[in-house]
């Protein structure tokens, strides 16, 4: 399909995943909306862009905030009129302790943000999506390969990303009157900020440290950027991408 001309929010756009998924929906020719908390950081996301990051628009986005949030999808109407493609992609975990020790104020944070945030950018999104001409769009979650299996010392991560596949089955379901089209993808060890720690040995089921293998973050881009390319009568609800050998399939 022609994405030229098309618009698409990413949350959590200022790195990591989100920034080479933005990179890679603005050099499809998609105009995108850059969410994420530093303004800095988003700003890197438009250079490593090129040429491609003149159809970028940064807007400071605190995703747990309706307020903020608001603020995203009015900012996008106004500037393009429409949107096409949500990757809700911003989130976050708690420092890996044992269960019993996490504060309320750790779980809460990541509820907020792996949750609370996607449902109201899902919500906002529905509300611009099932108005505008011609109508639908497509939303696509980060789940995590967390979303079916748990790592050690993960309860509020692991917790939020099974709750973010009820939400994904029922954005699926409850806009299929709008033509709104919902899937999720699950992503195992991307090298990003957050996996570096895994080439240096992580904590296994066993409770034995094992380093990780991970795969190159443009790997997911190229598969998020697959998914949105769908025609609306047609959508990819779940898929998983992962290292090919870690530790996920199997008993380790």
């Amino acid at each position: 399909m022609n994405s030229v001309g098309k618009i698409a929010i990413v949350t959590g756009a200022g790195s990591g995943i989100g920034r080479a998924t933005a990179v890679a929906l603005l050099h499809d020719g998609y105009s995108v909306v850059l969410a994420g908390r530093r303004s800095d950081a988003l700003a890197e996301t438009v250079v490593h862009a090129g040429s491609a990051g003149g159809r970028a628009l940064a807007v400071p986005t605190d995703v747990s905030a309706p307020a903020s949030v608001q603020a995203l999808f009015d900012t996008t109407k106004d500037a393009f009129g429409r949107l096409d493609l949500l990757f809700n992609n911003a989130g976050t975990g708690a420092p890996a302790v044992p269960l019993e020790d996490l504060t309320f104020e750790q779980w809460q944070r990541v509820v907020d943000i792996n949750l609370t945030g996607v449902f109201l950018c899902t919500q906002a999104a529905f509300r611009l999506m099932k108005d505008q001409e011609p109508r639908g769009g497509r939303i696509i979650n980060n789940g995590s390969i967390s979303a079916t299996t748990p790592r050690p010392n993960s309860a509020p991560y692991t917790a939020t990303k099974h709750a973010i596949t009820g939400l994904t089955k029922s954005t699926a379901l409850d806009g299929r009157k709008y033509d709104i089209a919902c899937g999720q993808i699950d992503i195992g060890n991307a090298e990003t900020e957050l996996t570096a720690r895994m080439k240096n040995g992580v904590i296994q089921a066993n409770g034995e440290s094992a380093v990780e293998p991970t795969m190159d973050v443009e790997n997911v881009a190229r598969t998020v950027l697959y998914m949105a390319s769908l025609p609306l009568q047609a959508n990819a609800l779940f898929m998983t991408l992962m290292a090919t050998k870690m530790p996920f399939v199997g008993r380790g």
